[in-house]
């Protein structure tokens, strides 16, 4: 009753509120008319959609009545049937920076989900990262305690381990026994049979025995028996070996030249003219030469013809520039009588580089750490043939070996060019080298061996019989090795 009585006082109001609006903000008739017909028309769909709702709600009897059995208002509380108080959800409103981080969760999770891609697409690269379109944040890592502790002592360790490996290795480096491990390691492994194979005798012992065996050496002998009978040929007499020339001496004497003077030069030449005119004066005197024409010229020309010029000056003056033409040319023909042709330059340039290789080749082995360079290459291949060198270069990693044979003045020229010519690596300037002699040349022309394995390099240098080669390169390589590891 008192909601009723309310309802009917707030509508006497509103009745007073409409009788006192000013007749100014009144509707004229016909707009009125249509707003009472929209009126008229919405309470009728609206008592069409309440019957529709009131149909449907009596096809179900049972639901209303369960929620109004269940769910009662005591005392501004809802109820169920039991008595206890049901607790419905509330809306409540939420902050903007609430609904924003819950945003950014849900584009978050939209972003870690792996994007669909067509891989049959022409236009598909999987070379392409796939980066996302919002950077990731960086949060703060914060190390464990004492993980700074457990580093510094592993380095500690580390060093001290260090240490103690250096003082070894210099120990070891004192007494040769590191450089003769490694030196150990690659030397080359002989048969077994034939480290198995003792001779029963020696090779030279064999000529001087008479037994077969060493043990054999007292068993065939008596007491009396004495050290003739023993050995053969071995007597109180003393053999003194006959001296032998070394086939790289000179058979004949070497003989400074003396170097003149350029005064000195020039008083030789004016006396071997005069010589040579005295000669010539001799034979006219004896009339075995005709005596030679008087060499007329311009600036001589009144002195030596005197009269003959006055009376015909030109005649005269053609006869000596005739004279003088002819001189030219025998001076031109001389000096084009000793020129020498195209072969003869040749073959004296030739001459001059080559070399008299007959009493001895003079062998340079250089030890190169990197020659993968082709400028550098090519230095060493034409000057080798331009100064008739005959050699190899076996290229094997770190050990490079190049081999030259030649005369005294090429491998001066060309140890220049390894040592000062071409600039190789600056980090590394040393370069080995060996300079010896040999009495023949083992190599042809100059070639470029590439050997992946260091048997297969041995084995080149064992077919022109020169391993030791080898040996002396790659064990100054093993040492320089052991040294850097020591240091």
């Amino acid at each position: 009753m008192e909601n009723a009585t309310k309802q009917i006082e707030e509508r006497k109001k509103q009745m007073k509120i409409m009788c006192s609006v000013p007749s100014n903000l009144l509707l004229n008739a016909p707009t009125a008319t249509n707003y009472m017909n929209d009126a008229i028309e919405k309470a009728k769909r609206a008592a069409e959609l309440q019957a529709k709702i009131q149909a449907q709600l009596a096809n179900k009897p049972g639901l209303l009545g369960t929620i109004v059995d269940k769910v009662q208002l005591v005392e501004g509380r809802i109820v169920d049937a039991s008595g206890r108080e049901v607790q419905l959800v509330q809306r409540t409103p939420t902050l903007k920076a609430n609904i924003r981080a819950k945003r950014r969760e849900e584009f978050k999770l939209v972003q870690d989900r792996a994007a669909e891609l067509d891989e049959s697409s022409p236009f598909f690269d999987d070379r392409v990262a796939l980066k996302p379109a919002v950077r990731q944040r960086r949060p703060f890592k914060f190390h464990d305690p004492g993980k700074f502790e457990a580093i510094a002592q592993r380095v500690r360790a580390k060093s001290q381990l260090e240490k103690l490996q250096a003082e070894i290795a210099q120990a070891a480096k004192k007494t040769g026994i590191q450089s003769a491990a490694k030196l150990a390691l690659i030397t080359p492994k002989k048969d077994d049979t034939e480290e198995l194979e003792v001779p029963d005798v020696e090779w030279w012992d064999s000529c001087i025995l008479r037994a077969e065996s060493y043990d054999d050496m007292d068993a065939g002998v008596d007491e009396k028996g004495s050290k003739q009978e023993q050995f053969v040929g071995v007597t109180h007499l003393v053999e003194h070996p006959i001296e032998m020339r070394p086939p790289s001496d000179p058979t004949k004497a070497r003989v400074l030249p003396v170097y003149l003077t350029k005064k000195e030069r020039k008083k030789i030449r004016r006396q071997n003219r005069r010589e040579v005119q005295k000669e010539m004066q001799e034979k006219v005197r004896l009339g075995l030469e005709a005596p030679p024409e008087p060499k007329v010229k311009i600036s001589n020309l009144m002195r030596v013809l005197g009269s003959e010029a006055v009376q015909d000056p030109t005649k005269v003056e053609a006869h000596v520039r005739a004279q003088m033409a002819k001189r030219q040319k025998a001076h031109e023909e001389a000096n084009a009588a000793r020129k020498l042709t195209t072969e003869q330059r040749k073959e004296k340039k030739i001459k001059r580089l080559k070399e008299d290789t007959s009493q001895g080749v003079h062998v340079s082995v250089y030890r190169v750490r990197d020659m993968r360079n082709p400028a550098k290459k090519y230095k060493v291949e034409a000057n080798a043939n331009q100064l008739y060198m005959t050699g190899m270069v076996v290229m094997y990693q770190d050990v490079n070996v190049v081999v030259v044979e030649g005369g005294p003045k090429a491998q001066k020229k060309f140890r220049r060019l390894m040592m000062h010519r071409i600039k190789w690596d600056d980090d590394q300037p040393s370069r080995d080298d060996e300079i010896g002699t040999v009495k023949s040349q083992n190599f042809g022309q100059i070639q470029f061996k590439i050997c992946p394995t260091e048997s297969l390099a041995r084995e080149h240098f064992r077919k022109h019989g020169v391993e030791h080669y080898w040996n002396l390169a790659h064990s100054q390589s093993v040492l320089e090795a052991t040294e850097d590891d020591t240091l």
